[in-house]
């Protein structure tokens, strides 16, 4: 992994420097933990039969400890396996595998300090929080609103992170 360079001339702007770059790298390892994750969740759907994953998300829902059928684990446990079924079931896969994979090869790049995955980075996660910002619009989902307002911050931050690089790689050329 590149080392990024903090040059300043100040002692309180290099700590903002580390801060902005702490702050840069933290948020990128997150998306790419939760971009594995995504990739994982999108290759079961693809490759472990629809009726397996019924099974064990109605098992997980009867270990729930209030054996109440209108429990909110409950309920969602049985609406998230009535929708891996049919195409629901492959688009998801199809959305969680691509969008996976491309975030996963982004925060690889962005880790190793490459500049092209800067703007394509901001690029990805603007489309995506469009389309998540459509889809809150519909459902409401509060972990929607969630991962729209995290893409933000991860968007701000790269751009951030971005344009400083720009201003490093331009002083020491």
């Amino acid at each position: 992994m590149a080392e990024f360079e903090t040059t300043t001339d100040s002692t309180g702007s290099r700590q903002s420097r580390n801060v902005l770059l702490n702050s840069f790298r933290c948020s990128i390892v997150l998306k790419g933990l939760f971009a594995m994750f995504e990739s994982i969740t999108g290759a079961t759907l693809f490759f472990v039969p629809g009726r397996l994953l019924n099974g064990i998300a109605l098992r997980v829902g009867t270990l729930d400890l209030s054996r109440n059928r209108h429990d909110w684990v409950n309920m969602h446990l049985r609406h998230m396996a009535a929708g891996v079924t049919g195409t629901g079931r492959h688009f998801a896969a199809a959305y969680l595998l691509s969008h996976g994979l491309v975030k996963v090869v982004l925060v690889i790049e962005l880790l190793r300090n490459r500049l092209w995955a800067y703007p394509l980075m901001i690029a990805v996660l603007g489309a995506f929080v469009a389309y998540q910002s459509y889809r809150f619009a519909l459902t409401h989902s509060i972990a929607m609103a969630a991962l729209t307002v995290f893409d933000l911050a991860v968007i701000t931050l790269t751009a951030l992170e971005y344009r400083e690089q720009l201003e490093l790689r331009k002083t020491s050329n």
